[in-house]
């Protein structure tokens, strides 16, 4: 892996979380294993170099009209970031997708993608995106991603963030995250397989966590590997019992914490499989 671009932002050392949550800490589990770069990163380049795969026969979803009619309704529904919406414009969520449910890829649901996991609707991708961006002119710094799931959001990520780590636990989906966005030749996108419970610190500090797992609350190696004026976004189960969507924004006097709509994900879990 080449040098990592320089970060804007230091994490501070003597920054404090708020009194008033407590955030339990994470269960020992197996060491992270190194980065796995889905292809090797280039000095010099700006942003992902992408190689658009072959085009999938007899779908008709190669054709940019399937996802600029995805991109119109994500509007309609109140996505108004730019660069969020160029994003989901420009990756193909056919290709990330089971193939006996391709004809569904660009329908506003989540799908199975194996594994007992699913891919998110477009519309929470572009939501979590957009709040990830909020406030930073042009691109993201270095994001974390914790459950990479079959890699869609990481190549949505790829395309407003200047570096991605994504994290999988279950060797299975990492797998097969690699061979999906494998032919999008994106630079900046590197996959680890590992416990996202713990982050991934070698990488830290972060301008952006974004998580695809809701736990009972957000693990302090996550607040921990966030930059000072990072945002971290994570489906959260409030005092009620059901999940949110939960901002968080790290400030030189604590965390900023915003407890958004309800949400579904999959439960975060600890470890490897």
């Amino acid at each position: 892996m080449s040098q990592r671009p320089g970060f804007p932002v230091k994490l501070s050392q003597t920054g404090a979380s708020s009194p008033a949550r407590k955030t339990p800490a994470a269960a020992p589990t197996r060491p992270l294993t190194k980065p796995s770069p889905v292809v090797a990163s280039t000095p010099g380049v700006k942003g992902p170099a992408t190689r658009q795969p072959a085009p999938v026969s007899g779908l008709g979803l190669d054709s940019g009209a399937v996802r600029a009619r995805m991109v119109r309704k994500l509007a309609e529904q109140g996505v108004q970031d730019a660069r969020v919406l160029e994003a989901m414009g420009r990756v193909e969520r056919h290709r990330f997708v089971e193939s006996a449910l391709v004809n569904q890829a660009y329908e506003d649901t989540s799908l199975p993608i194996g594994l007992g996991q699913t891919i998110s609707k477009p519309n929470v991708v572009a939501r979590m995106v957009e709040l990830l961006c909020q406030d930073v002119p042009g691109k993201l710094g270095r994001v974390l991603e914790i459950g990479t799931g079959c890699g869609y959001q990481a190549a949505v990520l790829s395309h407003v963030a200047t570096e991605v780590y994504s994290i999988e636990r279950l060797r299975g989906l990492h797998e097969k995250a690699r061979t999906n966005l494998r032919p999008f030749r994106l630079h900046n996108v590197h996959l680890i397989f590992g416990d996202g419970m713990q982050g991934y610190p070698k990488g830290a500090p972060y301008a952006g966590i974004i998580s695809a797992a809701g736990g009972e609350a957000v693990p302090q190696a996550w607040l921990d590997q966030l930059a000072l004026g990072g945002r971290l976004i994570a489906p959260t189960i409030t005092p009620a019992g059901h999940q949110a969507l939960v901002v968080i924004l790290k400030t030189a006097q604590g965390y900023e914490r915003q407890v958004l709509e309800a949400v579904h994900f999959v439960p975060l879990k600890s470890g490897v499989a």
